[in-house]
């Protein structure tokens, strides 16, 4: 069967679908191939929502032409307030608003980010894997070499009856480790997480550029992460230089022991359940984890 042939009878088995989130802010290198590798996908997405964070270049009128010739593509421009990593998340939950305006009844949506690249069959093998597991809440493919434990951010897909029923009610939680929280949420309602081995993308810019991983750091302090978990990370990451890289590694726990806890605002803690339950999680894999060593050293005794 051809290559063809086999995606008519997956979109004729295939129940669901979807629409895409993209904020940016002065990316006029590198907007227009993100939003052409969305408009690309195999399985093309209902809606694309752009949310323009005040930029200052040609960003705008690069999203305004592109619109010219694609009729599901949505523009939200915000004004020129600097450069704030918390309003991602704001602007996120702007394009969900706007996605319940719209008012079709979608399936999942997805996160890119205007630094992504995506092949034409991404969204085909992430949506496929999802169907075909209804507890599966969230998953997303790889842009390194070594699979992650988790979901990287950019290249979600999240079950939109998942999202919908969670604490936030359909909504992302306009505070730090929002990413992650969603993660500990999904097992938390009984559901399961995946990355999608075979389902790759690439970033265009280097990660970590602006913020030097503070939120990596900080956030798992507000998330309530136990300290042994966070030190294995740091180790982990420092030995291999993977994912945050070697000084990010220095920069996340640095961040990390020296987070002062705030009470209101984007750097508040989680609420007390939800750490806990982040705790009793990272407490179970320290014990496997020390299990596991335990056996391994028996066996060579």
């Amino acid at each position: 069967m051809t290559r063809l042939n086999n995606l008519v009878v997956l979109n004729f088995k295939r129940v669901g679908n979807y629409f895409a989130i993209l904020t940016c802010r002065n990316s006029q290198e590198n907007i227009r191939p993100a939003l052409i590798s969305i408009r690309d996908q195999l399985i093309k997405p209902e809606y694309v929502i752009v949310v323009n964070d005040g930029s200052s270049d040609k960003t705008k009128e690069i999203v305004e032409d592109m619109k010219k010739q694609w009729s599901s593509l949505y523009l939200i421009n915000n004004p020129d307030l600097g450069y704030d990593i918390s309003r991602v998340v704001k602007n996120w939950n702007a394009a969900i608003r706007l996605a319940k305006e719209i008012g079709l009844k979608i399936d999942y949506h997805m996160i890119a980010t205007d630094d992504t690249v995506y092949p034409i069959d991404y969204a085909e093998k992430i949506m496929l894997h999802m169907d075909t597991n209804p507890s599966l809440a969230i998953a997303s493919g790889m842009y390194t070499r070594h699979k992650p434990l988790m979901p990287p951010g950019a290249g979600r897909f999240i079950r939109n009856s998942f999202f919908e029923g969670t604490t936030w009610k359909g909504y992302y939680p306009e505070q730090m480790g929002y990413e992650s929280v969603l993660l500990y949420e999904a097992m938390r309602c009984g559901y399961s997480y995946e990355v999608v081995i075979d389902a790759k993308f690439k970033h265009t810019r280097s990660l970590g550029k602006h913020h030097k991983f503070y939120e990596f750091g900080a956030s798992m302090r507000t998330l309530g992460y136990h300290p042994l978990f966070v030190f294995g990370r740091f180790l982990k990451y420092i030995i291999t230089g993977q994912v945050t890289s070697r000084i990010g590694a220095v920069y996340m726990i640095f961040y990390y022991l020296s987070y002062a806890p705030k009470i209101h605002g984007y750097d508040r803690m989680y609420d007390q359940d939800i750490r806990n339950y982040v705790r009793s999680i990272q407490i179970g894999r320290l014990k496997h984890a020390f299990l596991k060593i335990k056996g391994r050293i028996l066996n060579k005794l």
